[in-house]
């Protein structure tokens, strides 16, 4: 599969490292340029592009970014994706740490990914978001293996959230389902799935204990 990625920090780059070992056609941009992605591209196989190029062709695209970044990605940034690509947002907000407060999250009551969608243009499934990078290099297990991982996945589209829950079984984790982009609160920071190293079991309720209340410490 051709997958495309935004963003090569720690989820961004450990996530290229997957998908390129499992064989996908992965091609990643960073706000710096290609040419900074060398070592990446030399430990990976995978393409070093510009941001306007990620997503040419990709059936999923994967926006790993720092949420006050996403205003600043191009207007077309996910022209000439597959008609049916699947977008994945990993994001997460932090107004006291690094991105400012932004009043249609906190006054209009947005989840994070929902504002995020609004400003891409296009539907997202909410993935990895609370999932701690090196988890990627060092907890995929088989399917059925008692300490195998599971992760929440929220979005509204039910074909692209079946298409990123396949890839993440892929990748060596459950998932369960959390309901639509607004349901998405449920995963954002300081809940208690949020950063969860646990099972299907434990993620679900994890996710049924979560409070609708943003936490102080994530308001601007």
């Amino acid at each position: 599969m051709k997958i495309g990625i935004i963003g090569a920090g720690n989820i961004g780059g450990n996530l290229t490292r997957r998908l390129t070992a499992l064989g996908h056609d992965v091609s990643v941009a960073n706000s710096r340029g290609p040419e900074t992605l060398k070592e990446l591209t030399e430990e990976t196989g995978a393409t070093a592009v510009r941001v306007e190029e990620a997503a040419r062709g990709a059936e999923v695209v994967v926006v790993t970014i720092p949420l006050k970044a996403i205003p600043n990605l191009p207007s077309d940034v996910l022209a000439g994706a597959a008609r049916d690509v699947a977008v994945i947002d990993t994001g997460n907000y932090y107004p006291q740490q690094r991105d400012g407060r932004i009043a249609a999250i906190e006054d209009d009551g947005l989840t994070e990914s929902r504002w995020t969608e609004e400003h891409l243009g296009h539907p997202v499934i909410k993935a990895f978001n609370g999932t701690y990078a090196q988890d990627l290099l060092d907890r995929p297990r088989p399917a059925g293996a008692a300490d195998r991982m599971a992760l929440p996945v929220a979005g509204d589209d039910a074909a692209a959230k079946a298409k990123v829950r396949a890839l993440i079984d892929e990748l060596g984790f459950d998932t369960v389902d959390a309901g639509g982009i607004d349901d998405s609160w449920r995963q954002q920071p300081d809940t208690p799935v949020y950063g969860l190293q646990a099972g299907t079991d434990a993620v679900t309720k994890a996710l049924g204990d979560a409070s609708p209340d943003r936490p102080a410490g994530f308001r601007g």
